[in-house]
Parts: C-alpha cells; structure tokens; sequence
C-alpha cells in the first residue's frame, strides 16, 4: 500500500456536495449567459498556414500584424517551432461564395508582409476559408458522441457492478464536464477542437479512476463483515488514495509540461485536462461514491448471486 491514511472522508460528503452543487449551478448560468468563446474550428474565420526558415518569433509577428492593422489576428504555432498559423475572423464585407477566394488573397497578402518584416525566408503552406457551418457540425458531433459515451458507460457499469454504481459514474463524469466547460466560459478560454478532444479525454480519465474507487468499494462490501456502508466507503477511499494521487500527480505533470512548451496551438488541450484531471480526482472521491451512499447501497445489492442446485448441477 503506497499510503496507509484514515482520513474521514465521507465526514466532508455534505459540504462536498454543496460546494459541487455550487460549481455546477455556477458553470450551468456562466453557459447560459456568456456561452462559449469559441474558436475558429466553431466558427467562420481565415486560417493562414505559413512555414520560417527559423524559429518563429511569435510576439514579432503579432506586432508587425498590429502595426499593419490586423488586431484581431491569433498567431499560434503548429508542427514545429518554424510553423505558425494565423487566424483571422472573416471580411463581412465579402460574400460567403467569394470567402474562399479572399482566404488565398489574405495568405499571400500576409505572407507578403512578414517576408518584409522578417529576415526569414517564408513559405505559404495554405490559406483556407472555415464556415461556421462546419463548426456548427464539429460541435454536434462533438455534444453526440459525449452523450453516447455516457450512455455506454451507464450501461458498462450496471452490468459490471450494479445500477446505482452506474448512476453515480455518470453523475460524477457529468458532474466534471459542465465544471470544465464553465471554468473556460468564466473566464473566457478559447473553446476549439483540440479543447473539445480533451473533453472526450475527460471522460475516459475520470471513468478510469471511479472504476477503480468502485471496484474497490465492491471488494470490500463483499469481504468486510462488519461495518456501515459508509465506513467501508471510506476504508475503501482512503485504500485507493495513494493510486489516485500519483496517477493524478504524474499525469499533471506531463500537462503542465505540455502547457509551457507545447505552444499555443495546444493549450486549449491542455488547459481543459488540466481542469479535468483535478475535478475527476476530486469527483471520483467525493461525487460518484457520495452518490451510491445517498442511494442506499448495501451488502445484498453487491453480494455474488448464489445458484440454485438445478444450475449448479447443470454446469458440471
């Protein structure tokens, strides 16, 4: 065992579960009011793709895109540290048939500009227009397949331990995305693809981590003849603890990692898994166990069926 602690952790589930209801109202109305910021991939904008013979400088691209009038530009790099991408909102003065057109024309106009500003040499890699029609597709396709990852998983965990493990499961994995994505509309975070795949990701990390608290708690509500079902929830957490933290402290680690030098281009990435991995540790402690606890889990809905003597003697 990694770590032996016997810290009362079910002794802090109300106040958990008031601070939780409290996050969770306040993203549901920063959702509502502020929406998303979303980013190019969502909505309609001119992507330039140009390549340095060198290291980029991305803050002497930004003023030289300033003083030439373009404020509203987003430089971020992409595949090495001489790939850069510009990101510029569409021309509302353009018709949406002549976007395309104009896309190529600001590449090369912008390309233009930084070779005179630059020592460099400098590629145009591509210029493309993005309608927000496909980025209306990107985030259906985005909501629909979270929604089914949590219908399957409602259905994996039922079957694999009981239903009101499932509801828990799926409460918790809830519980961290609509965190997540009100901590990016507080504040006011791009929201782009590369956050929209961290969100996915989410998934699957906080689901990781419940199974084990789960599989955990089943264990010990089989083995453990005395006890309430909270106390074998705590032994249970406190049994898990040291797994929890170090999976959690590891995985930060690479994040972080990722976040100071992995560029702009994955900071969206970065920064929702971040958030992620700290609310689903939290969550998976706190959340889905609080939740099976309110149900009223006991030994019998945990206990290993028993066959009748007809089946036993049918299996042999």
């Amino acid at each position: 065992m990694l770590l032996d602690t016997k810290f009362d952790f079910m002794g802090y589930r109300k106040a958990a579960a008031i601070g939780s209801a409290i996050l969770v109202v306040v993203s549901i109305l920063s959702l509502a009011i502020n929406s998303l910021e979303l980013g190019l991939d969502f909505t309609s904008g001119t992507s330039v793709r140009l390549s340095y013979s060198e290291s980029v400088d991305i803050r002497a691209v930004n003023i030289a895109l300033v003083d030439a009038g373009y404020d509203s530009a987003v430089v971020v790099r992409f595949g090495s540290d001489r790939d850069i991408r510009i990101i510029l909102p569409v021309d509302a003065d353009v018709a949406v048939e002549n976007q395309a057109v104009a896309a190529v024309e600001v590449g090369e106009k912008l390309a233009a500009l930084l070779r005179q500003s630059s020592s460099s040499e400098i590629r145009l890699l591509g210029s493309d227009y993005v309608s927000a029609k496909v980025g209306e597709e990107l985030a259906e396709n985005g909501g629909l397949g979270m929604l089914v990852a949590l219908g399957i998983i409602m259905v994996y965990i039922s079957i694999r331990f009981q239903f009101k493990f499932a509801i828990g499961a799926v409460v918790a994995l809830a519980h961290d995305l609509l965190i997540t994505l009100g901590i990016f509309s507080v504040f006011g975070l791009e929201f782009n693809l590369n956050a929209l795949a961290a969100m996915l990701a989410i998934i699957g990390y906080s689901l990781n981590d419940t199974i084990v608290v789960s599989d955990r708690i089943r264990e010990n509500f089989r083995r453990m003849r005395k006890g309430s079902p909270l106390e074998m929830v705590n032994v249970s957490l406190n049994q898990t603890l040291g797994r929890t933290l170090i999976t959690s402290f590891t995985t930060l680690l690479v994040l972080f990692s990722i976040l100071l030098i992995g560029g702009e281009s994955t900071q969206g990435f970065a920064i929702a898994l971040i958030i992620g991995v700290v609310v689903g540790t939290y969550s998976s402690i706190y959340i889905a166990s609080n939740v099976i606890l309110y149900m009223n889990v006991t030994k019998e809905d945990l206990m290993i069926p028993i066959k009748e003597a007809g089946e036993l003697d049918s299996t042999v």
